[in-house]
């Protein structure tokens, strides 16, 4: 029996009947637990703690537990089993835990019976339950200052509620140690008090001439009281008496030409001396009256202009510079010193007639007249008209075909039509009564005219006429006009023909384009200051910042709420001039401003402020023009249908020198530059041009492409426009000069000479000499390639030229300079030769007091040899006629000439 027994409990249970119910639960474990662990620490403190259970006890290892299991491998923990019978366990740390890296923890665990046996096979898992553990903080870190030091300012005898707020930081992890519950001034002595928020203020009334700065050291507690462990110092400047306005300005700001745009107030700011503002609003005025035309503007001549900006050709220009074809004008007083501006002053006295044949004609439905004005009020004299432009009877009548006028400070523009273009009642004069036309600025006035509609351009801003008045138009007559400028011609009505309604002011480019009217575009670019006020990166101004620039960019407005972001934004401000070559000098600066204060009636007053823009004298260009500067050509080519290229070779550059004063030495430097030109002329030195037979030709197609023109007549040829140098290099290449009958000519220079600016700058003249070769006479225009003595000339035989000098950029040939060597030895023999029978006859010269009538006489140039090379060699060789005394000569003095004749 006891056999029996033993066998059975010998057998595996799993083998036995009653093994399946061995292991027939699952472990139990509560659906969630909650965990404490303090940082750096390893076991956590579980709520409620770690056990499990399970029904299968007490039969061993099924009623057992063996594992906690977790899941999530980011989990820095792992549960241990401290008793598998009772089910305990424990959680703990894998490494230390850092509650400023992770606060807080989630998982799973599971708990697993020990199963059937001692293997854990068939073992058992209880259900997932979720753990949460939080992290205790330690007050491991102290407080740390965001600064390493501050600073502030007062003004004395103040008590300020706040100077200044410091801040410091903990690093630890909850609100217990990481907030900062305190802050302690730990310097003694000091009038200065700090609360637990960091604000910093005077206990009583600060002196600048007792101290002028306070150094006060401060440290911080968190709310775990841990001190930090370095004191912040903080810098206190104490102020005199504050005064309101702007600080950190300069009276002087140098603009060196070129440099693009220049901030005028790097550093200036607004001191309202702690008063709270609730508005600022500045006005930056740049004064450029005195310069130019108003402001910097291009100075090139109004044609020139005109073709830049894409103006509409065929414009008439009333006001150009005196010359010998536009010599109307020499009698006006021209306003000097304006760097190369052409500016009329009318002083009330002076007045020009138009000639006849300079006057635009065909003035019907579309036209414009445009002009620069500056003008102001004459006292005494505000019912009397001023006539700028005027188209009047010349004789018998006093009728004023069309005119334009100022008038009690309103500009009048009067257009009379003939009967023959319409007979019933029109409108005849438009007014405009503006600001600008009494008040002595430059303003460019444009009026296009699209009858019966006429508008009127003020510095590119239209304005509609206030009042039209209708008249009927003018009966026919054959009676001629006149047009004038300054004044109007009363040539009817009165004993002796006279000017009348005299201007008073000052114009320039006064222009009349029939048949067209101008675009806005055109007019904009004509009128376009070149300098102006500017703000350097606009997308970079602060938020509530307004600003306002006028047409010119000359005034700036600028409003903002916010005195910090005012500050910037005027700091952006710069000054730009865009010309390569500006005018120098002064421009004034005008910085006025006003402010608004919350809720009061008086506010503080910021006192306005001037200074200057120096803008620096422009390193001056030298233009210099380099080519071929003579020309021999045979008259065929002159004939020829292309005709002679005149500066095929032609070179244009432009140098600037720049000087080094740093050193004792002064040192410069020669740089090329590129800039634009405006014109180049082309003048015939001498006789005019027959138009007969010679003329100056360019094929139009070469202008293509280019803002150029051209004018052409016997005096020469001008090339006008601007365009850059190298466009008009390709220009005068093209210029061909044609002569149809060159024997009957005699030889031709040209002068070139170029300009920028309208003559501010000029080039060299550069002159061209023009020779012809001639069948006869072909030897006359070749070089010499020997030098014989000073006293002596050769000349040689015609026959010779091809030889000697081959054409223009051929290479001579071995033979060619085999011939010239001989040649030139052959002529030093007959030199010395003849030097010894000029010894050998001087005192027969002496002796000799008479000269027979018809033989040549005598005089000091050199020696002419004619030697031909075909008969050198011939019969007889050389003879000479024996010397012989001119007519007149003292006694002893030697004849020096000698010819050389052939048998």
């Amino acid at each position: 029996m006891t056999d029996i027994l033993s066998l059975f409990f010998s057998i595996p249970l799993s083998h036995t009947p009653f093994s399946i119910v061995v292991n027939k639960h699952k472990p139990w474990i509560e659906t969630s637990y909650h965990g404490v662990i303090t940082e750096n620490m390893d076991i956590v403190l579980l709520d409620p703690p770690l056990v499990a259970l399970d029904k299968d006890a007490p039969v061993p290892y099924a009623g057992e537990i063996c594992a906690f299991k977790i899941h999530g491998l980011e989990a820095p923990f792992e549960a241990v089993v401290l008793n598998g019978t009772s089910g305990e366990g424990q959680l703990r740390a894998r490494g230390p835990v850092d509650c400023e890296l992770q606060k807080e923890y989630t998982f799973i665990i599971q708990a697993h019976d020990c199963g059937a046996g001692p293997g854990g096979t068939g073992g058992k898992k209880s259900h997932k339950a979720v753990v949460h553990i939080q992290v205790n903080d330690v007050n491991e870190f102290s407080p740390v200052f965001r600064e390493a030091q501050y600073h502030a300012a007062v003004t004395e005898e103040k008590i300020y509620d706040n100077i200044l707020q410091v801040e410091a930081t903990d690093q630890d992890c909850s609100p217990q140690y990481s907030q900062i519950c305190n802050y302690q001034i730990t310097t003694s002595n000091t009038p200065f008090a700090i609360d637990r928020n960091g604000n910093i203020r005077n206990t009583e009334k600060l002196s600048f001439d007792k101290q002028q700065q306070y150094e006060v050291l401060v440290t911080a507690f968190d709310c775990g009281q841990k001190r930090s462990t370095e004191s912040v110092a903080v810098h206190i400047d104490v102020k005199p008496v504050c005064k309101p306005g702007w600080q950190g300005w300069n009276k002087r700001v140098d603009y060196e030409p070129g440099t693009g745009s220049k901030q005028l107030f790097p550093k200036m700011h607004l001191e309202t001396c702690g008063g709270p503002l609730s508005s600022v609003r500045t006005m930056v005025e740049l004064q450029t009256s005195h310069i130019g035309k108003g402001c910097d503007r291009e100075t090139y001549s109004e044609k020139s202009l005109q073709k830049l900006c894409g103006a509409s050709s065929g414009s008439t220009d009333l006001l150009p510079a005196p010359s010998v074809s536009t010599n109307w004008t020499a009698s006006l007083v021209t306003d000097s010193g304006r760097d190369s501006d052409l500016i009329f002053r009318f002083d009330g006295r002076h007045a020009a007639k138009i000639p006849d044949q300079m006057v635009p004609q065909n003035l019907t439905d579309q036209f414009t007249i445009a002009t620069w004005m500056k003008h102001g009020p004459t006292p005494g004299l505000r019912a009397e008209k001023e006539t700028l432009l005027c188209n009047s009877d010349k004789t018998e009548m006093n009728r004023h075909h069309y005119s334009l006028y100022v008038h009690n400070c309103r500009l009048v523009f009067l257009l009379r039509r003939d009967f023959t273009q319409v007979d019933t009642f029109r409108p005849a004069e438009f007014h405009w009564k503006l600001e600008q036309i009494c008040d002595k600025e430059w303003h460019y006035y444009v009026i296009n005219v699209e009858f019966p509609v006429v508008t009127l351009y003020v510095d590119g801003v239209t304005y509609d006429p206030y009042l039209v008045t209708d008249d009927w138009p003018i009966h026919p007559s054959q009676i001629d006009v006149q047009l004038t400028l300054g004044a109007c011609w009363q040539g009817g009505e009165v004993t002796m023909p006279r000017f009348t309604q005299y201007f008073r002011g000052s114009l320039s480019g006064l222009t009349i384009r029939p048949g067209k009217i101008e675009s806005q575009k055109v007019i904009s670019c004509l009128q376009a200051c070149k300098e102006g006020l500017d703000i350097n990166s606009l997308e970079s101004l602060g938020k509530g910042i307004k600003f306002h620039f006028n047409p010119a960019q000359s005034i700036l407005v600028m409003e903002g709420e916010d005195l910090e972001n005012m500050n910037a934004a005027l700091r952006k401000v710069s000054y730009i001039n865009s010309r390569q070559f500006p005018t120098p000098g002064i421009r004034h600066l005008h910085i006025s401003t006003s402010v608004q204060c919350f809720g009061e009636d008086t506010c503080i007053s910021i006192p306005d402020i001037d200074a200057v823009v120096m803008v620096l004298q422009p390193s001056e260009p030298r233009i210099t023009i380099a080519g071929v500067d003579r020309l021999t050509r045979p008259a065929a080519d002159l004939r020829g249908p292309a005709g002679l290229t005149l500066f095929q070779d032609l070179h244009i550059i432009s140098t600037v020198t720049k000087g080094d004063t740093a050193s004792h030495h002064t040192a410069t430097e020669v740089e090329e530059i590129i800039h634009n030109l405006d014109y180049c002329d082309i003048l015939v030195l001498g006789e005019e041009l027959r138009p007969e037979q010679e003329s100056l030709q360019l094929q139009r197609s070469t202008l293509l492409g280019k803002h150029l023109d051209t004018t052409n007549s016997t005096s020469g040829m001008s090339i006008y426009g601007v365009d850059s140098m190298s466009n008009y290099e390709q220009v005068i290449r093209q210029v061909h000069y044609h002569n149809w009958h060159p024997t009957q000519t005699p030889d031709r220079k040209f002068r070139l000479t170029c300009s920028e600016l309208n003559g501010r700058y000029t080039s060299n003249e550069f002159t061209l000499e023009i020779s012809v070769l001639h069948k006869s006479e072909a030897g006359e225009h070749v070089n010499q390639m020997v030098a014989p003595p000073q006293y002596m000339q050769v000349v040689h035989h015609p026959a010779m030229v091809h030889s000697l000098y081959p054409t223009h950029g051929s290479v001579p040939s071995a033979a060619t300079v085999v011939i010239v060597i001989c040649i030139a030895a052959l002529v030093v023999v007959v030199v010395l030769g003849i030097y010894r029978i000029h010894l050998t006859h001087q005192q027969e010269c002496r002796s000799s007091d008479t000269t027979k009538e018809g033989e040549l006489d005598w005089n000091d140039s050199a020696l002419n040899i004619t030697v031909n090379p075909m008969e050198v060699r011939g019969r007889g060789g050389l003879k000479t006629k024996p010397w012989r005394r001119n007519k007149g000569r003292k006694e002893g003095e030697c004849c020096r000439n000698q010819i050389l004749e052939q048998p």
